[in-house]
């Protein structure tokens, strides 16, 4: 099946054309700076051409509508394009699997967005244009949360009343769900379905863990919302909640502020001083900065705890997998985080860990007790599988 996945926030979009039957990618792009002066389009063909766009980019739909020209003049026929699927980040409690778009399905995207608001108000408004451009294609919405959905109640429940959390539909969600799914097809196709305990380990700038037993998710590291868990890029991860209410108590912080602070002026970037990109801060490590190397240091120490409570959750672990961009790119991170574990049997083979590959590959040791991967995520491929299993 042909298939366009498309990605979208508050001022980008995301595609990508794909066929579920041969994995192959047409064609992928990026649509940045929407409503914003300086936007443009970022456009690469299978062939490995690449191109860049400066266009005036006032909405989505302008967005939407160049991606279809632009892939029009490539000489692809957009009429052979079978689905769209949306990546959506909140899928609240009305999706605990992917649905197709109808006018219900598209409202529950609205009605939850409150838990994501930079992103689900501007995926529902692409979903909608999709539909409007191009009525003969079907649409399914594939949320970001839905594989965490049904994980045991003990790990999802916040101990608040539970007047307030009926009310207002608190729970863990979690995020990163359709990589994290993902995950699990691929290394227990690898693995020959030897694999029963793993632990998924999504590292980028947005980072969270999954505890998936028999592919079933048994906890995650995001809450509420995605600032919860790990240390990420510009993200605190978990600290004590009572920190929101001290710091507009006596800080004389607004909500807002504290809100910016804590999603975007917190996590590695706050520890380094130089930036929130690991590559930066494992450089200025390397040249002897003493508050770039506390940095690694706190995301080992933090990502390691999460790993043994995400083992906890399943009573052990036999795998543990690395992605996304740290994970599958940053030896140094990966190796740093597995000698923290070395206390439960974790042993990398550092030549193995140095390799780089765009393919599932072990970095463990024969001797390890877990079994390490490096498996690169593909989370337009799961939703475009998706798209196949309900328009196929």
């Amino acid at each position: 099946m042909i298939v366009l996945v498309i990605n979208a926030g508050s001022s980008s979009l995301k595609y990508q054309l794909l066929d579920t039957t041969t994995k192959k990618v047409y064609a992928k792009g990026n649509c940045e700076r929407i409503g914003i002066d300086g936007s443009f389009i970022g456009h690469e063909e299978n062939d490995g051409s690449k191109q860049k766009l400066e266009v005036a980019l006032p909405d989505h739909k302008t967005a939407i509508k160049h991606v279809f020209d632009i892939l029009a003049e490539a000489g692809f026929d957009t009429d052979k394009i079978e689905g769209i699927g949306h990546r959506v980040v909140q899928g609240g409690w009305y999706f605990p699997e992917s649905k197709v778009v109808t006018d219900e399905t598209l409202g529950w995207v609205r009605e939850v967005a409150p838990l994501a608001p930079l992103h689900n108000y501007a995926e529902a408004d692409v979903i909608e244009i999709c539909r409007e451009m191009f009525p003969s294609i079907g649409n399914v919405i594939v949320a970001d949360t839905s594989f965490h959905y049904n994980m045991p109640e003990k790990a999802w429940r916040y101990a608040l009343p539970r007047d307030v959390v009926d009310k207002l539909h608190i729970r863990k969600y979690g995020a990163h769900g359709t990589s994290h799914r993902y995950i699990w097809k691929t290394t227990s196709e690898f693995l020959n379905g030897d694999v029963h305990k793993l632990v998924s380990c999504h590292l980028g700038s947005g980072a969270s863990l999954s505890a998936i037993e028999d592919g079933h998710d048994m906890d995650t590291t995001m809450g509420l919302t995605p600032l919860d868990g790990l240390i990420m890029g510009t993200r605190c991860g978990t600290i004590d909640p009572a920190t929101v209410c001290y710091l507009q108590r006596v800080g004389g912080y607004s909500v807002d502020e504290v809100d910016t602070m804590m999603n975007k002026q917190s996590g590695l970037l706050a520890v380094s001083g130089v930036s929130s990109d690991s590559r930066d801060i494992e450089d200025g490590a390397h040249n002897g900065d003493a508050n770039c190397q506390m940095a690694l240091d706190m995301f080992y120490y933090r990502t390691s705890q999460l790993i043994a409570e995400m083992a906890q959750s399943m009573h052990g672990f036999d795998t543990m997998v690395f992605t996304a961009g740290i994970g599958e790119n940053s030896a140094e991170m990966r190796l740093g985080v597995a000698k923290e574990l070395e206390w439960l049997g974790v042993k990398i083979d550092e030549k193995a860990n140095e390799v780089r590959s765009d393919e599932p590959r072990v970095i463990s040791t024969d001797d390890s007790k877990v079994k390490v991967l490096v498996v690169p995520t593909n989370e337009e491929l799961m939703i475009a599988l998706d798209v196949e299993a309900l328009l196929g």
